[in-house]
């Protein structure tokens, strides 16, 4: 990258390119591998923190903060332009995704996949601070194939046509949180590129997603994450 060396956000440009692209993978990406829905069954959404979080390190984050500042033209209405190209398919694909997970629920074991989930946040919290690492381990989309393979029970699947318009609106709200952090960032680039220094807020940013996958596992209070980041 012209002006970090996010790693993540480093290798997703080498094959996009382009800013639009790179900013619609970064954000997008969650929703494709299976991360999200992973999150979703695995009960993320269930607080208003838990919305925070996702939306915050999941699909915004120091990925998204280093596309903004380092790879999009100066021009804050056409960045703000892109941010909502990118947004609004997020927002609605996020819910769509979310009205899928009582039948996902049916055939899967999700005291089991709840690790299999946790264990993915703990590989992108150490792609994003270490490119060398990211290297070593499986990809997300892997380990969720992996989880949904050692947790799948075909035998109770059952097709759930009622869906959860409460989920729905909490997955959307997750969508919102990050569409409205890289709007808060075009916002106040200026500043933000006098005073942050990318690389250490994606070191900070890889420990706030460590510290929510040790909330998935139970092992710290579920806004644990939200003090780190911030």
């Amino acid at each position: 990258m012209s002006s970090s060396r996010h790693p993540i956000a480093l290798r997703l440009e080498e094959r996009v390119g382009g800013d639009t692209r790179l900013l619609a993978t970064v954000m997008l990406l969650p929703l494709v591998d299976g991360i999200f829905a992973a999150l979703v069954l695995a009960g993320a959404l269930e607080t208003p923190a838990g919305i925070a979080q996702v939306g915050l390190l999941v699909f915004g984050g120091s990925a998204t903060l280093a596309v903004i500042l380092a790879e999009m033209d100066d021009d804050p209405r056409s960045q703000a332009v892109t941010v909502l190209v990118v947004g609004t398919p997020l927002v609605v694909v996020a819910a769509a995704e979310a009205a899928l997970a009582p039948t996902i629920a049916t055939i899967v074991d999700i005291p089991t996949f709840e690790r299999f989930a946790a264990l993915v946040i703990l590989a992108i919290a150490a792609k994003t601070a270490s490119s060398t690492i990211g290297d070593y381990l499986p990809s997300p989309g892997v380990i969720i194939g992996l989880g949904f393979i050692a947790s799948v029970q075909p035998g109770q699947a059952a097709l759930v046509l009622e869906h959860d318009p409460a989920l729905m609106l909490r997955a959307a709200a997750a969508g919102g949180v990050a569409v409205g952090f890289a709007l808060s960032v075009v916002a106040l680039q200026p500043y933000l590129r006098q005073v942050v220094d990318i690389d250490r807020f994606r070191f900070g940013s890889a420990v706030a997603l460590g510290t929510l996958a040790l909330s998935v596992f139970g092992l710290v209070p579920s806004q644990a994450p939200l003090v780190v980041f911030g």
